[in-house]
């Protein structure tokens, strides 16, 4: 019984809405629960679900379910995770269910998972695959959801999917699978480090894993896989590996390298992208796209926006959008990339320390300008590592606070610095998304800078 005939949707959101939409085409009893109705719940209602709005979830809803799909912000310790378990309710979420909507001739899926560079790296495959003349989309964690792309019309898809719904899943197995990387994040959730990590390893459950040679907790996971493990580094590469050397990306799983493009001509630069466009490359070749077009591929890569993407600048100072960098760890990336900065940071940590953050990289920092759930908690890091820094602790609650944020980094902006916002947090705290929180940034500095195009003020 891959799918039940009759289920519990909770959540409906995106994944939730696109979860109920296909298993009422599929025929399926659909009950939808969430706790704020909405338009989307409603359209549910017309099409043949029963639909639940309610602050707290009543149990009774499982009694006359089999199965459960829950969005993937839905935690194990949430109570409607609790009781279905306690029923022995198998319960999964939307990229599982993708896949067990799989017939034959569905596409292949090649996943990418890891702490940060998971859509950069998805993007840069789903690319490598068009050059290479296959039918592909990015999806997943991005993109439309795979429930409408299970069969098609593709040949290989390029799949995010982060550790929330690996650990809701149990039969999706890629064709191959990369974990870019690994650090501390989404704690709260998971429960632990531990636990984080091992959701990320069901990536590698059908086919090779791709693992990042450079990181220690990506390796440690490696060596307990059962899979063929391909690996990458920074490096130069050992044969069966993919790495770097005399300045070009290489492929050294046959008998001799075989280069793939400049590491200059990777977009966005930076070591964090080459490694990203090496995990790329290595599942790109495992459904045999040639390597000239992978370098084509690269060669040709739009970055996606809100990774570490100007803004523009003014007066000799610049202007960074890295709003995308909801922990330390990919805050770490774009901090390491400039030598003065007045950094934008703050919103919701998830259970994550930043002290080793603030003092690698506080030397760095000319002032600190702070918002979101738990800025205290970075004005006391700041404090401990950097006690003579300026720190402007902003209280606003929406988007409305990057007028004052903007203002505040630019009364202490000097000619050279990077003012950067790299808030090495979530985002919901006071935003839709990260997305919200960077076009905030960015249309705040239009504004107080009175620009409409910072560019072409260089």
């Amino acid at each position: 019984m891959e799918i039940a005939d009759r289920l519990l949707v909770a959540g409906a959101r995106v994944a939730g809405a696109a979860s109920a939409e296909v298993l009422l085409e599929l025929g399926k009893t659909v009950t939808v629960y969430d706790r704020v109705d909405s338009a989307r719940l409603r359209e549910l209602a017309e099409r043949g679900a029963r639909t639940v709005v309610a602050d707290d979830f009543d149990a009774a809803l499982l009694d006359e379910v089999e199965q459960v799909v829950v969005s993937p912000g839905f935690p194990p310790h949430h109570p409607i995770a609790v009781a279905a378990a306690e029923r022995g309710l198998e319960t999964y979420s939307e990229p599982e269910l993708a896949w067990r909507m799989r017939g034959p001739g569905a596409p292949r899926w090649l996943a990418v998972t890891g702490t940060n560079g998971k859509t950069t790296t998805t993007t840069m495959l789903a690319d490598m695959l068009k050059a290479g003349g296959l039918r592909s989309a990015a999806l997943g964690n991005i993109g439309v959801p795979l429930v409408h792309a299970a069969n098609g019309p593709y040949d290989v898809l390029a799949v995010e999917l982060s550790s929330q719904q690996l650990h809701w899943s149990r039969l999706l197995a890629p064709a191959a699978g990369a974990i870019i990387n690994l650090a501390a994040d989404h704690l709260d959730w998971h429960g632990g480090f531990d636990a984080y990590a091992e959701a990320k390893t069901a990536v590698w459950r059908g086919g090779a894993a791709i693992a990042n040679l450079d990181d220690p907790a990506v390796v440690a996971l490696a060596k307990r896989s059962s899979a063929e493990t391909i690996g990458f580094t920074l490096g130069e590469p050992d044969r069966g590996q993919f790495g770097v050397a005399l300045g070009f990306l290489v492929d050294y799983t046959g008998s001799e390298p075989v280069q793939i493009c400049s590491v200059d001509e990777v977009r966005p630069a930076g070591t964090h992208n080459v490694a990203n466009a090496l995990a790329a490359a290595a599942l790109a070749r495992q459904v045999g796209v040639e390597h000239e077009a992978i370098g084509r591929a690269l060669r040709g890569y739009v970055p996606e926006p809100h990774r570490n993407a100007a803004v523009g600048s003014f007066g000799g100072i610049d202007w960074v959008d890295d709003s995308k960098a909801t922990n330390p760890h990919a805050a770490a990336a774009a901090l390491a990339a400039y030598d003065s900065i007045v950094w934008i940071a703050g919103g919701q940590l998830k259970g994550v320390d930043v002290d080793a953050l603030i003092s690698r990289f506080a030397p760095r920092m000319r002032a600190a300008v702070l918002i979101g759930q738990d800025r205290a908690e970075i004005a006391d890091a700041l404090a401990r590592h950097a006690p003579e820094l300026p720190v402007i602790t902003l209280d606003g609650s929406d988007d409305a606070v990057m007028t004052d944020v903007v203002a505040a980094a630019s009364a202490h902006a000097e000619p050279g610095d990077t003012v950067l916002l790299s808030p090495a947090a979530g985002s919901y705290d006071m935003f839709t998304n990260y997305v919200h929180r960077g076009n905030a940034f960015a249309a705040a500095i239009r504004q107080t800078l009175n620009m409409e195009d910072l560019s072409e003020n260089q």
